[in-house]
């Protein structure tokens, strides 16, 4: 990242749910312009970081940051050009299951009421956001009508159908409950996005595939800290043991119940 100015900072946040710690002072610097992953187990966290990237919770302790800007203790209204900037894969998509395919990804622009963009602008650009993930006939469908693969093609295009396009996408599990071909076309879209829109990235995933395929820099999230932080070959010559166990997929020590008869 040299002396450029991370697009992204967190400083020192911390985050609890009663006495459940789940961010420990977390610090995370994501350079602009690349794919940042963030591995772990399920429940260490790593959605809840995703939502204070865009002001969905604010932290107890620590600063959030974003194009330099303070965000965390911004009030609403002045949190909206911030998200503006900002797309968001939701793991179980998030789609509207009465409006169309198109409507879905048009929505955003339309509820947004600075975007001065008319109903046929509007709809040429979701066709184009559309096309992009390679769904340019499925406009009229219905989510019902989709497989897993093509809902998260839908949600990645409404993701992008920003006028201007978001400089940051965060994603949650984009190939959660995927096969490994539907995995990879994901995987796919994803580093197309950086390289044809330039858009950072933000991937949680529990998939050491997609971290391989689409991560430049890989981190860790264990008891509310990173415990790793490096390449995806990095990490999985690493001896740091629940990091070797994570992307090996082997069992901690105490997840192992003793059957009796």
């Amino acid at each position: 990242m040299d002396n450029e100015q991370p697009i992204i900072e967190l400083r020192g946040v911390t985050k609890a749910f009663g006495r459940q710690l789940v961010l420990d002072e977390i610090d995370l610097k994501v350079a602009r312009g690349r794919n940042t992953v963030i591995i772990g187990r399920s429940g260490t966290g790593k959605s809840v970081l995703l939502k204070h990237i865009v002001g969905l919770l604010r932290p107890q302790r620590g600063e959030v940051f974003y194009e330099g800007q303070r965000i965390d203790n911004l009030g609403e209204r002045a949190l909206v050009p911030i998200r503006r900037q900002i797309g968001f894969v939701f793991q179980l998509n998030a789609l509207f299951d009465s409006k169309t395919v198109i409507e879905n990804v048009a929505f955003p622009m339309t509820e947004n009421s600075t975007v001065r963009l008319d109903r046929r602008q509007i709809h040429d650009l979701a066709r184009k956001c559309l096309s992009m993930v390679g769904l340019a006939e499925f406009e009229h469908k219905r989510p019902a009508e989709l497989s897993g693969g093509e809902k998260k093609r839908v949600a990645l295009a409404r993701a992008i159908a920003l006028d201007p396009p978001p400089k940051v996408i965060l994603y949650d599990e984009p190939t959660a409950g995927l096969d490994p071909q539907r995995s990879d076309v994901i995987n796919k879209l994803i580093r197309q996005l950086q390289e044809q829109v330039h858009v950072t990235s933000i991937v949680v995933t529990h998939d050491m595939k997609t971290a391989a395929e689409v991560g430049d820099q890989v981190l860790m999230l264990w008891n509310g800290r990173f415990i790793a932080d490096g390449t995806s070959k990095e990490l999985l010559n690493t001896k740091e043991p629940h990091v070797r166990r994570f992307v090996e997929g082997l069992a901690e020590p105490g997840d192992i119940l003793t059957l009796t008869a």
